[in-house]
């Protein structure tokens, strides 16, 4: 992976196009929103690589951070700045104008990095230690955002989502924990206290069934992927 990190790096003066970040808690519907646009839109999809997260070298970080946060949440979360950075890095296929991304970079750290540091589960000097790595990461490499989705969808309907879509590293997640997910998101999007924004905010309401959802994906198409013009 690295050598293929180097190889980005290098090209990262290359000629940028449009890239839309949809962010949300977990099972806010983001899955289901890239799944949308691959179909009706002439964009690339970027999804988190989770596949990577529950398999390095035989290891699952993953499935460790959930049952031990303060041990395991460093490993983690250092692995996904890595391979978050990775996916802002990659090249956009030359038929396709746009990259359309599951989470950002931002999000990782802004997030997820600061619940487990405010819960009291990650130690100070790790989250010192994160903290000095995103920020040589942002200052020294361009990570443009034209536009961030936000699916604003309520803790209680993300956490009956959660219980029916079965992964097994999701069967220990708390409501509570989805709360704090979500008042993370809402202080950073909505009301623009704790983080910087890397971009302008598109709210929209999710906690629709299937079809109404995809009725707002429609609504909303034109202006999502205007983001290059904003």
């Amino acid at each position: 992976m690295l050598s293929s990190f180097q190889g980005k790096l290098a090209r990262n003066g290359e000629e940028k196009k449009p890239v839309i970040c949809v962010e949300g808690n977990i099972a806010s519907g983001k899955t289901t929103c890239l799944e949308y646009f691959s179909k009706t839109s002439n964009i690339e999809i970027l999804t988190e690589p989770i596949s990577k997260w529950r398999n390095v070298r035989g290891h699952n970080p993953l499935a460790l951070m959930y049952q031990d946060p303060e041990r395991w949440g460093i490993t983690l979360q250092t692995y996904i700045q890595l391979t978050m950075l990775d996916r802002h890095l990659s090249p956009v296929v030359s038929r396709h104008p746009v990259k359309m991304m599951e989470r950002s970079i931002f999000s990782a750290k802004y997030i997820f990095v600061e619940n487990l540091f405010r819960s009291g589960k990650m130690p100070e000097v790790d989250h010192a230690v994160l903290s000095e790595w995103f920020d040589w990461i942002t200052t020294n490499i361009s990570i443009p955002v034209d536009l961030i989705v936000y699916l604003q969808t309520s803790p209680q309907t993300c956490h009956e989502r959660l219980k029916q879509r079965c992964r097994e590293e999701e069967k220990v997640i708390p409501l509570e924990y989805l709360e704090s997910i979500h008042q993370l998101h809402e202080d950073w999007l909505i009301k623009g206290t704790s983080s910087p924004l890397p971009a302008p905010v598109l709210v929209i309401p999710a906690d629709h069934d299937l079809q109404k959802m995809l009725q707002q994906y429609e609504e909303n198409r034109d202006k999502i992927l205007a983001a290059g013009c904003l």
